[in-house]
């Protein structure tokens, strides 16, 4: 048995659950924590040997993966979404690791894929994320975009050791995340003391879009390319905007 936990953040991911358990099966112990779902996640987990523990997230990702780290009988963590699919080169990489006995967290790379194309450019393909870990030590920080914090001297692995990330489902799910996600950086935003100015809301999405699209060569994937670098566009309006009325009252509400 390998001494490695996969660790899970759930909520009604019934259509993703299943496959993402079964690409890490290799692991000693695969740990969903489940934030109240109400399809069937919890069922498909347990029935893939999964260990489900209820948790509320309440917005706090990190908080909900500090918990999750808690709950870990394993000495080495990996972390997986239900989006998200380990591949045989990565796993191994992570058995290797494990076996070598070297206290290391290391880092991976992400391939998206959207519409059934690979996304190659524009940012996509550089996300390299601390994954594998040590548990000892080790915890989460952040509401949104969370940060793993180690003692651990960190590596990075090469490309071809790469998880495969679906991150939307359709359309209508990205327009869900996108508002979800420009809320708690908005939120982030205050906490972190910033203060908010109309010309964010001209000047970062002018920015964002020629970042993506010109400066990491978004496109160099076709059409689908430069639609994400719009969207990019729009979510990083739509978080400045609501950054900017955070604590403005929205006045005449339900007023004839």
């Amino acid at each position: 048995m390998l001494d490695l936990t996969a660790i899970i953040l759930a909520r009604n991911e019934e259509q993703n659950i299943g496959p993402c358990i079964k690409s890490m099966l290799f692991a000693g112990e695969v740990l969903v924590i489940d934030d109240g779902s109400t399809d069937r996640t919890v069922e498909i987990a347990e029935s893939l040997g999964a260990r489900v523990v209820e948790h509320a997230m309440n917005g706090d990702w990190g908080q909900q993966q500090t918990f999750a780290i808690s709950q870990a009988r394993h000495s080495w963590l990996f972390f997986i979404d239900a989006d998200e699919r380990m591949t045989p080169v990565l796993q191994q990489h992570i058995e290797a690791a494990i076996q070598s006995g070297k206290r290391i967290a290391y880092r991976n790379v992400r391939l998206n894929y959207f519409w059934g194309q690979p996304l190659l450019h524009g940012g996509w393909f550089h996300d390299f994320g601390i994954h594998l870990v040590p548990k000892e030590g080790t915890r989460v920080e952040g509401r949104v975009h969370p940060t793993i914090v180690h003692p651990y001297t960190e590596q990075r692995w090469p490309r071809e050791a790469h998880m495969i990330h679906y991150p939307y489902k359709s359309w209508e799910h990205h327009m869900d995340k996108m508002n979800l996600y420009t809320t708690l950086a908005a939120q982030k935003y205050r906490d972190a003391g910033r203060t908010a100015h109309f010309y964010d809301i001209i000047a970062h999405p002018v920015m964002a879009f020629i970042k993506m699209y010109i400066l990491q060569a978004g496109w160099r994937d076709g059409k689908i390319g430069f639609i994400m670098a719009c969207l990019h566009y729009f979510y990083t309006m739509e978080k400045y905007i609501k950054f900017y009325y955070l604590d403005k009252e929205n006045t005449r509400v339900g007023e004839e």
